[in-house]
Parts: C-alpha cells; structure tokens; sequence
C-alpha cells in the first residue's frame, strides 16, 4: 500500500539480507518509522511490544525471527528455542503458532548448514502468501461492497472495529482489503472508524492508511457505531480476526462483540475478513477455548497524543490509584456473524460453511 505515495510492505528483508526492517506502528499516526529486526530478540521484542500487531503480519514476523535465529545458530536446540521464545511473545493470535508451526516442520528435517537459507526462503514464501490471499478476499468481499450499491444507489457506508488494514498484515489487509478493492474500482464508499480503546488503533491506524489511500472516513468513539445504526447510517460492519474456530466463532479485538449484537439487532450484516491461516481447525468453542490476553493497564489509564505545540507526549487519564483491567479481544459468536470472507470466497460462519471452501480440513 501507499505512504506518502510510495509503496510499502509492512516488514521486509534488508539489502544486505542479513535483516529484517518494519514499520514501527507505536510511533503512528504522528510519526513514520522503521526499524531493523537484527536477531531473535528484536523479533520477539516488535511482536510482544507491539510493534507489529496484527495475526498475519505476526505470524510473518515470526517467520523472520525463526529466520533471524537460524543465520546465528542453525542447531536443533536453537531451532526448538526460538520457536518458543516467539510462540510466548502473544497468546491469542493463532497465525503465529502457525507460522511457527511451518517453519520447524520444514527446517527440522533439514541439514544443520541448510537451515538458515531455507528460513528466509520460507518466511518470504509466508509473506507473498498472505498479500496474495488478502488481496484475493479482497476481490470477494468488495463484491458484497457493489451488490450494496446497486441495492442502494448511494455512497456504501461501512463500519470497521480496531485495524485490520494493510498495516496488520504484509499488504492489503483483511477487513479493509474489500474497501480498498472497492474504492480503487470506483464504488463510492465511506467508513466509520471506531477510535478502539484502550491502544486506539482505529484512531491511530486505520484512519491514518484510509487517509494515506484517500478513502472517505470519519473517526468516532467506540459507543457510536449503535447510535449510527439505529438511525440507518451503516450499511454493513466489515471486522478482522486474529483467530476465528472451526465452528466460526470469532475473536477480535475488545469490543467486537458489542458491534455485532448491535448490527444484529438493527438487522445489518456483520462480515469477518481473514486468511485460511488464521483459523483455528482444533477449537470448536471460541468463548470457551481461546486464551484472551490481558494486557498492562498503563494502556488503558494513559494515552499518547500530539500537543498543538507538536510535541508527542504521554498523559495519564485516570485517577493516581484507581485500577484497570485491560482485556484485549473478546469473542463474536458464529450466530451474530453473517459471512466469512476468506480468500476462498464467502461462507457462512459454521463448520459446513469453512469446509465447503476448506474440504481439505474435513480429515
């Protein structure tokens, strides 16, 4: 996608090919920045601190930090090593286990002196892999986009929770990547952007690549989009994933849930966007199974913002004293979710609806 014009991916090797660069996504939407991913440390650091975020694009920097590893030490135990350091970097997002799960079946039948070649090969297969399946449910989810339109003759008005964007994945994104297939095609859109609390990354994110693209969009606070509803403002609400059942429970970031019974109860539809990789084939029961990370509380009682003077400064927004529970996801259950769309078309949210596009999971 584009910054400032120019083309960008959200992680990429260095020149020198003993690296690895991001975007440091802490320092948006006031600043752009990289950073270079030297070895497993920095690797680990940029997911746990969030650097990166976002399931694809973890999993695709764990892939490089595996990577990483293997061009330092290629031995048994530091392949088993830096796969567990990584996997203990975020409990909830199922694309990093994944990824990881990837590369050690791959390196470990592999040649100690092999190894490191073969890790870079890879984790640059999972990143060309994931533009090409954000990009194609892209396509399919902006044919829901266009049907709305001719439907409704008017401006398409599409509400997103969080950011699943091109920033949470190589490129292109999930929830987005209909929206920017759409937009790129003609079809008049606008989004609602929930700013998402605690971490605002719909404020800080979302709306900065919506702007970046030029697509129409306007911020609001997280209790609006129901308001919005009820009075025939939003047409569809489009979410990411960062692990999805094989029953078609859906986690996302916190306040998801609340979105979907909302559009549930005005009676419009409610999409999941997300790549194969992102389902959990071993769960069937999201409330119940996947673990929901519980973050500092210092991202709920502070905030980070520029001054008018523009000077980036931190502020504390809560009483001194006072506590904070920050949980970072919940789950949408499949009942409240209309469709699934997945690089493989759009099914329903059910075992029946992902095996109809996924027959290859049914053993």
């Amino acid at each position: 996608m584009r910054v400032e014009g120019q083309h960008y991916r959200t992680i990429w090797p260095t020149d020198d090919g003993v690296a690895v660069e991001i975007i440091d996504q802490t320092r948006l939407p006031h600043e752009f920045a990289t950073v270079r991913l030297e070895n497993l440390q920095d690797a680990a650091v940029a997911i746990k601190n969030m650097l990166v975020r976002g399931a694809p694009l973890i999993g695709a920097t764990a892939a490089y930090g595996v990577a990483l590893a293997m061009s330092a030490e290629s031995s048994d135990a530091a392949l088993e090593q830096a796969c567990t350091t990584l996997a203990a970097t975020r409990p909830t997002a199922i694309n990093l286990r994944w990824a990881l799960a990837r590369m050690k079946d791959l390196l470990l039948p592999l040649a100690s002196e092999n190894r490191a070649q073969a890790a870079w090969q890879e984790a640059a297969a999972i990143c060309d892999e994931d533009v090409k399946n954000n990009r194609a449910l892209g396509e399919h989810g902006s044919k829901l986009i266009r049907d709305k339109l001719e439907a409704k003759g008017e401006p398409v008005n599409i509400l997103t929770h969080c950011n699943a964007g091109w920033l949470a994945t190589v490129d292109w994104g999930t929830a987005l990547a209909p929206i920017y297939t759409a937009f790129d095609a003609g079809i008049p859109v606008h989004v609602w952007v929930d700013e998402t609390r605690p971490r605002n990354q719909g404020a800080s994110l979302t709306a900065w690549e919506l702007q970046q693209h030029g697509v129409p969009h306007t911020v609001i606070a997280d209790n609006t989009g129901g308001h919005l509803m009820q009075h025939g403002m939003v047409d569809m609400v489009i979410v990411g994933t960062d692990r999805t059942t094989a029953c078609g429970d859906v986690c996302n970031k916190i306040g998801t849930y609340l979105k979907a019974l909302a559009a549930f109860d005005n009676q419009i539809p409610f999409y999941v966007a997300l790549p194969g990789p992102t389902i959990d084939w071993s769960l069937d029961d999201g409330v119940r199974d996947i673990p929901i990370e519980q973050r500092e509380a210092e991202e709920v009682t502070r905030i980070r913002g520029r001054t008018d003077e523009g000077e980036i400064v931190t502020v504390t927004l809560t009483p001194h004293g006072s506590p904070a529970a920050n949980y970072a996801f919940d789950v949408t259950p499949a009942r409240l979710v209309t469709g699934l769309i997945t690089e493989r078309g759009v099914c329903p949210a059910s075992r029946k609806g992902l095996l109809g596009i996924y027959p290859e999971q049914a053993r």
